[in-house]
């Protein structure tokens, strides 16, 4: 499933043509994805403008004049791409071929720009894990209601780091992973944070907090080393990985650069370590790390 990283890069990658954008038609193919859409979806959107492009934990939203906030989820295979309305695809670099199946097209919004061009955004799903929902003005979604703190910016520090962690006996991967707690972490960036760390994803979450209740450097580290993959995840435009590509067919480059996740059997690229990646099974997801350096 697309994580933080590639859900921020899906969304600068529709900025352009969206945001600003007047919303001409909207075609559903299907009555749903994951979910029914809501009562008259197309006609909620048609010939309102697009004020805004956001994102929330893994969430796409727009904000739309006059009208809902849209929330939608790319789920497992979900995508959005970008056709002129004349047939011409906007141009990507493709290092796997992605679906273009027009029986997987189940969304498609007709857009006009303020500049008068027109455009087509599709959204193509081919496992149907992805939804689009309406919040209502002034009322927060349930899906974004209870969210944590995102790991962008300056709010993530080793202090907060502690207060959410405090005396939690859950190991430490399963508590980053808890959506309540930090927004939009998902397993790949877990897994390369706790590296960064010096971690091992088994110790109990509390255990990174000073035996005097505050951060301590292993909460330091952590947030810093959380703040950091994620920034450097986004500005490499994300992880490709199975469906996952960027608005404009492209894939993203940040799995080049991953010291752990999928590296099974293969020596710890940590400078002077000697260790082997393990891959452990937690919660049902796999994980990977050095036991030699993640203490």
């Amino acid at each position: 499933m697309p994580e933080l990283p590639e859900v921020e890069t899906v969304r600068r990658g529709l900025q352009p043509v969206m945001e600003g954008a007047r919303i001409l038609s909207v075609e559903t193919r299907r009555p749903d994805l994951r979910f029914p859409f809501p009562p008259n979806f197309a006609e909620r959107l048609s010939g309102r403008k697009i004020i805004s492009l956001g994102r929330r934990a893994k969430y796409l939203t727009a904000d739309i004049e006059g009208g809902p906030l849209l929330i939608c989820h790319l789920g497992m295979s979900g995508s959005f791409r970008i056709e002129e309305e004349d047939g011409g695809s906007t141009p990507g670099v493709f290092h796997h071929e992605r679906s273009k199946l027009s029986s997987h097209d189940h969304v498609i919004f007709h857009l006009a720009s303020p500049d008068g061009g027109k455009a087509k955004v599709i959204f193509n799903d081919p496992r149907r894990f992805g939804f689009m929902l309406f919040a209502d003005a002034g009322n927060e979604h349930p899906m974004l209601a209870g969210l944590g703190v995102e790991p962008t910016g300056n709010a993530l520090g080793g202090a907060l780091l502690a207060d959410l962690l405090r005396g939690k006996k859950a190991p430490l991967k399963a508590a980053l992973l808890d959506q309540t707690l930090i927004a939009g972490l998902g397993n790949i960036y877990v897994s390369e944070a706790l590296w960064r760390a010096g971690l091992s994803p088994r110790r109990s979450a509390g255990s990174i907090v000073s035996a005097k209740g505050g951060p301590g450097v292993r909460a330091e580290k952590l947030a810093d080393a959380i703040c950091s993959v994620i920034a450097d995840a986004i500005e490499a435009g994300g992880s490709s990985l199975r469906d996952y590509v960027h608005a404009d067919g492209s894939l993203g480059y940040f799995q080049h650069s991953f010291s752990v996740y999928d590296r099974e059997g293969e020596p710890c690229r940590r400078p002077g370590c000697r260790g082997t990646i393990q891959r452990i099974v937690q919660s049902g997801r796999s994980t990977f790390y050095c036991p030699a350096c993640q203490r």
